[in-house]
């Protein structure tokens, strides 16, 4: 792992690992609600949806598609305008996010499958939790935000995140199939983060599927009391906050983040048993 100047081995957390290589599995692009939706799957067993934060792709998720594969059926998503996604004119939600979701879980023929979320990822499956009950059978939410006051307010200059920011422009012009708007694109999602979501306490306390808020111990753009906010407020929520990483544990330390992921997705399988 290459580390920043001055960065220790000790400080995971100040550093942005390379993005994994892509899964290059069954797949490809579908047309769903207005847009073309890309996806790809691996592996055999109940059915887990691994979904990406904003900016991003479906390529950062990749470690844990491979440590999940033996035992599960993954589904990796870029998200609508991200990736090798398309997107229409309607502005980005996280409710037309969680739509897209449950139309490629009807075009897969799956009733319902867990969730595994990072960031914006996160919110969709707590979004899915919430107005699709039915489709979900848990939910592993890292980095989420509940309200737009849970962001940290100087959060993008965070030279991490500055350097995921730059990181996810490349990967943009590389993957999308429109590569010269990336400047529109990034000021679509930025409005979306400056007014969503925003549940309150009582749209919360309607998820009866297991969640866990999971989030860094130095994680750069959610304030510590709300992650913890959101883990008293959702009804029995777990709480896990992981050592030495930051918004980026899956990348900073794949290891201990893809066990916490097979930890929380064991009670779908001995629910099977």
């Amino acid at each position: 792992m290459a580390f920043a100047p001055g960065v220790s081995a000790e400080e995971l957390w100040r550093t942005l690992p390379p993005t994994p290589a892509p899964i290059g599995s069954h797949g490809g692009s579908i047309e769903i609600n207005g847009i073309h939706l890309f996806y790809t799957e691996i592996g055999v067993g109940p059915p887990v949806v691994l979904l990406h934060g904003g900016l991003a792709n479906s390529d950062y998720l990749a470690d844990q598609a491979r440590a999940l594969e033996s035992s599960y059926r993954v589904i990796l998503v870029d998200s609508r305008g991200h990736g090798r996604s398309t997107r229409d004119q309607r502005p980005f939600s996280y409710d037309l996010m969680a739509d897209d979701v449950v139309a490629l879980l009807d075009h897969l023929r799956i009733d319902r499958a867990a969730i595994v979320g990072w960031s914006d990822g996160g919110i969709v499956g707590l979004d899915l939790a919430m107005r699709y009950p039915d489709r979900v059978t848990r939910v592993f939410a890292f980095g989420a935000n509940t309200k737009t006051s849970g962001l940290q307010d100087d959060f993008a200059n965070n030279p991490v995140f500055a350097a995921y920011m730059a990181r996810a422009g490349r990967d943009y012009a590389r993957l999308s199939p429109t590569p010269n708007e990336y400047a529109a694109f990034q000021e679509q999602i930025d409005k979306m983060w400056q007014s969503q979501p925003n549940w309150d306490d009582a749209q919360l306390r309607t998820i009866h599927a297991p969640v866990w808020v999971v989030d860094g111990e130095h994680d750069e753009g959610i304030k510590r009391e709300h992650t913890e906010y959101m883990a008293a407020t959702i009804p029995r929520a777990g709480l896990l906050i992981l050592p030495n990483v930051s918004h980026f544990a899956f990348l900073q330390d794949p290891l201990f983040f893809n066990d916490a992921i097979k930890r929380f997705l064991a009670g779908d399988l001995e629910r099977q048993r």
